[in-house]
């Protein structure tokens, strides 16, 4: 395993399982299975974050019921969704290790993500109708392979008035936690349906100088 590209993008996350796994591909043979999972918050809000599991993490000593609270370290990783049901980039935490854990509530912060990565689209400065500033961030991580991983990060204030001048191409390492949202989209005049976003809220950034 290269170490390189863990360092590039590490996600641990501890929450209940709200959906059993279900099969999602096979790849070499391998197959992968996907569950959800309710992280909370300070607040008494949960993120439910979708996962990635691997048949070989699958056993009879980790149980993966809904109810469940487990603790999961890997990455979180991007892929384009071929079909026309569901949002066209998926993005997952990839499990590389599972553990069942007795309490939640025992993590001071279930929900940690770093990422090292390239700014890709220009950033996207706005304001909410009440004011707050806000910076949309599109991030490439270089993964193993000749992959890269598409991040939607999303910094806040300070850090949103720091980024929003960064130029396409920056390389920033980024630390903050993967939170979901729902929205509605609006497929016609009279019909719209409800999807769900998934983003980083940075918590802290610095630009990573170019080496000569």
């Amino acid at each position: 395993m290269n170490t390189i590209y863990q360092e590039n993008n590490s996600a641990t996350v501890i929450g209940r399982i709200s959906e059993a796994p279900v099969y999602s591909h096979k790849i070499y043979e391998e197959k992968f299975y996907i569950l959800s999972l309710d992280v909370p918050r300070l607040s008494d809000v949960c993120d439910t974050i979708k996962v990635t599991v691997s048949e070989r993490l699958m056993s009879a000593e980790t149980d993966l019921e809904v109810g469940k609270s487990i603790l999961v370290k890997g990455q979180f990783r991007s892929y384009n969704n071929t079909s026309d049901i569901g949002n066209k980039l998926i993005l997952t935490v990839f499990a590389k290790e599972l553990e069942e854990v007795e309490d939640v509530n025992m993590f001071t912060n279930p929900n940690v993500v770093q990422l090292n990565g390239y700014i890709c689209k220009p950033p996207v400065y706005r304001k909410t109708p009440l004011g707050r500033e806000i910076t949309d961030i599109l991030l490439a991580v270089n993964r193993s392979y000749n992959k890269s991983d598409y991040i939607p990060c999303i910094a806040w204030g300070r850090n949103a008035k720091f980024v929003k001048e960064l130029e396409v191409g920056t390389n920033l390492k980024i630390g903050g936690r993967i939170q979901s949202r729902t929205y509605q989209k609006r497929i016609s005049e009279t019909e719209s349906i409800e999807k769900v976003a998934y983003e980083i809220s940075v918590s802290k950034l610095e630009v990573v100088p170019v080496t000569q």
